[in-house]
């Protein structure tokens, strides 16, 4: 496999919601050339099967002469041991793996798979909308080439970043991986909160989800820091202040999140059994 070059057989393991962002994201920007997908519970909304893309219930059903050229893994934590070993052979033919499994490190798919070039990613939701991010890590085994082949897979779904050291996935999980839900809790907080101060319910929610996508969309485009971008709208003496001394307490939300996301690293390492 040469630097950079799209591989042309792609064995997805699992088409929920990021499999299928994944898939999506692969051929409208023409990353791949066919895709077999092993899902034995397909997702709602119809996938965009053609002679392309062919759905599978399990690997069994597979020609045994066929080889992908990358196995991607995107099946839950929980369900890596039982699902991983059947596609040992496949992996040993030379295929590289490319896992999204939250807290599944590197050295369990090698007790699973045996000798074999793997990356690592932990990309999150927004993937759905091609606004993702994923950061990767690889093995000694992955080369240059093949690390540029999973770098443009993923890019397919938004931006990528590369560490050296694994360790690091852990927290980049509890961050950006479990950090939609974290807005998602944001917007539900603000709501609740308009409400209680006396607004119509549907406008309290239409207010919370525009002002945290807006604002969001704003620290993307630009350049200050998001203290800065905080600063700006904070008056003295005025309202934002005043809300401010509430939520940067001691207690607030700074101490908050440095607790949610030690336990989600926590969780991330416990899941790596």
């Amino acid at each position: 496999m040469t630097m950079g070059e799209v591989p042309a057989e792609i064995l997805l393991v699992g088409c929920g919601k990021m499999g299928s962002a994944l898939l999506t994201g692969w051929l409208q920007t023409d990353q791949v050339g066919h895709v077999k997908i092993v899902e034995p519970y397909p997702p709602d909304a119809a996938l965009p099967l053609s002679d392309r893309v062919m759905l599978h219930d399990t690997v069994a059903t597979i020609d045994p002469h066929w080889r992908p050229t990358v196995v991607v893994f995107a099946v839950k934590p929980q369900a890596i041991t039982d699902v991983v070993p059947a596609y040992r052979e496949i992996v040993a033919a030379g295929a590289m793996v490319l896992s999204i499994a939250a807290g599944r490190t590197m050295a369990g798919f090698e007790a699973l798979l045996g000798a074999a070039a793997i990356v690592r990613a932990m990309p999150n939701t927004p993937a759905a909308i091609g606004r993702g991010i994923t950061v990767a890590v690889g093995n000694d085994r992955a080369t240059h080439g093949e690390k540029a082949v999973a770098h443009r897979l993923l890019e397919a779904v938004g931006s990528v970043s590369w560490v050296e050291d694994e360790g690091l996935l852990d927290a980049v999980t509890a961050v950006s991986g479990s950090g939609p839900a974290y807005v998602f809790l944001l917007i539900e907080a603000m709501t609740a909160a308009g409400i209680a101060a006396g607004l119509p319910p549907e406008l309290a929610e239409r207010l919370a989800r525009e002002t945290v996508s807006g604002s969001g969309e704003l620290a993307r485009q630009s350049p200050e820091s998001a203290a800065q971008l905080r600063r700006n709208v904070t008056s003295p003496h005025g309202t934002t202040e005043a809300a401010l001394r509430v939520l940067m307490a001691a207690e607030g939300m700074e101490r908050l999140m440095v607790r949610a996301v030690d336990a989600a690293t926590r969780r991330s390492r416990e899941l790596a059994g």
